[in-house]
């Protein structure tokens, strides 16, 4: 004969307990998009090629728009329009447009579109000028964690 190793009261805690974290897996946040989108619209609707082009954030028209992996990109002319088809991953936003600070402490937030930097020719986004001074002082270890958070970020939908 086996006898439990638990007391009853320890049976009911060990119960309790494994209840907790079943329930706490299936209650646990939705996975985010891989883009971070406001009505279908990347970059709260700005030109990411703009950045680039005119080193500094403009916003983008619904006739120079295109669509890329899912979300809706708008361009402030249709030449830019015509640089990002060509060459999309030249311009997009790092870290699927979300801020470059939340995500190198391995979490999310949304930005503010002009509160941007250029590193090695990769644009980042960030939340707000805290963020933003934060980030910049030491970009090179906040892109690092950024780098390696980013692919174990939830996300749903092929990046």
């Amino acid at each position: 004969m086996v006898t439990s190793l638990l007391t009853p009261l320890g049976q009911i805690l060990a119960i309790w307990l494994l209840a907790t974290a079943v329930t706490g897996t299936a209650s646990a946040d939705p996975p985010i998009p891989a883009v971070n989108t406001e009505q279908g619209l990347a970059v709260k609707g700005y030109d990411p090629v703009s950045y680039f082009v005119t080193g500094k954030p403009t916003l983008g028209f619904a006739q120079f728009a295109t669509t890329y992996k899912g979300a809706i990109y708008r361009f402030s002319s249709a030449e830019n329009r015509a640089r990002f088809i060509a060459t999309p991953e030249k311009f997009l936003p790092q870290y699927g447009g979300y801020c470059a600070y939340a995500v190198s402490l391995n979490k999310t937030a949304d930005i503010d579109p002009d509160e941007w930097t250029i590193v090695d020719g990769k644009l980042y986004l960030n939340n707000g000028f805290f963020a933003r001074s934060l980030w910049s002082l030491d970009k090179q270890g906040n892109i690092a964690r950024g780098d390696h958070n980013w692919p174990l970020i939830p996300k749903q939908g092929s990046p």
